[in-house]
């Protein structure tokens, strides 16, 4: 559905994005794909591009079928794009400014009237339909740059940081809608809330400084996440023999042992994805040592974004 490949966008010698490469491959509505980044990531260039409205400087990419260099006009038939900031007519009522999309959509009157009662519904509108734009809230105008981006079936959305600036009811609305929405339409939501795409996002693709830093599914990321686990454990016994044997035991990088009285606690790192607990218990139960604890840390999506974040800003 979504194929990137080597994408680069240069604003004279500076570098927004450089030579990205990622597959959205379903064709599968129920799919939410988070683009997350920090502020400056390369996010918005990224979807501004994949969305026709800027050219990148190198590199290709498909969308729904189509290359959005060659055949940007059935791109731009497939998607639904909300900015960041949805760019309305205050001047205008709901109903008016949906019926002029649709008109720009070459809609005819009656398909355009079933769509704006449709998006309306969806977007929860109905009972502001008739009122002028400037008059609603922020949240309520977010809605009707979503409905507009909807508003002709696509099988694309993209949504640029689509909670900024609302209120936290305002927020948990949003997210609401963006589940019931990602059941009919494929998401692609950008965003710099790390919360925001572990809770809705069923594929995540990590960005920063301009580069794609880890892809995949919760699934896929926690096993990138968990080759930084930690074995936490309290063992009673010989004090020198404890962590010697502990780094016996295969799967064992570092050891970090604290004195509590007559306890050791052992902060046990592991190779790469190994889990080492067996092993560990084995060896107390073995050598007769008493333990009072024992247990895995795995870091959290934040950890790992931090983690990786921050290296990249190190290079």
């Amino acid at each position: 559905m979504i194929t990137v490949r080597n994408l680069t966008k240069r604003y004279g010698p500076v570098p927004a994005i450089a030579d990205i490469s990622f597959d959205i491959a379903t064709e599968q509505t129920g799919n939410i794909i988070g683009f997350l980044g920090p502020n400056g990531a390369g996010k918005s260039t990224t979807i501004r591009i994949l969305t026709c409205f800027q050219p990148a400087t190198s590199g290709s990419a498909v969308v729904a079928g189509f290359d959005v260099f060659r055949e940007s006009v059935k791109v731009r038939r497939q998607i639904g794009y909300l900015p960041e900031n949805a760019p309305l007519y205050p001047e205008m009522r709901v109903r008016e400014y949906l019926n002029f999309r649709g008109k720009l959509h070459r809609m005819s009157p009656v398909d355009r009237t079933k769509a704006i009662d449709r998006v309306t519904e969806r977007c929860w509108l109905g009972e502001f339909v008739d009122r002028p734009i400037g008059q609603l809230s922020k949240g309520m105008r977010q809605r009707v740059g979503l409905a507009d981006a909807l508003l002709h079936d696509p099988k694309v959305v993209f949504l640029d940081e689509p909670t900024i600036g609302l209120d936290p009811n305002q927020i948990r609305e949003t997210r609401k809608l963006i589940r019931e929405l990602g059941e009919q339409h494929i998401i692609f939501l950008s965003s710099h809330i790390l919360h925001e795409v572990e809770q809705i996002c069923t594929h995540t693709i990590i960005i920063a400084g301009g580069r794609v830093l880890a892809q995949g599914s919760p699934g896929e990321l926690q096993e990138q996440i968990s080759a930084g686990s930690k074995l936490i454990a309290e063992i009673k016994g010989p004090t020198g023999e404890i962590e010697s044997a502990i780094r016996k035991i295969d799967g064992v990088g570092s050891v970090q042992t604290d004195s509590l009285g007559e306890w050791q606690r052992l902060s046990i790192d592991a190779n790469g994805r190994a889990d080492i607990r067996e092993a560990v218990f084995n060896l107390i139960s073995k050598k007769g040592w008493s333990l009072r604890e024992m247990r895995r840390e795995v870091a959290s999506l934040e950890d790992f974004f931090i983690k990786i974040t921050a290296e990249q800003k190190q290079r």
